[in-house]
């Protein structure tokens, strides 16, 4: 996915930011939350 598809027209982001590491967004799997750089997980 490109940068620019993470944001909307107006600069906002309906993504949820890690709340370990803070600067990178969560992947969305279904039935857990990921983030890549730290490794944090939160499960649905």
């Amino acid at each position: 996915m490109a940068h620019y598809e993470l944001y909307n027209d107006d600069g906002t982001t309906d993504r949820e930011l890690c709340p370990r590491c803070g600067d990178s967004f969560l992947a969305d799997h279904g039935d857990r939350t990921h983030c890549g750089k730290c490794g944090y997980t939160e499960w649905e």
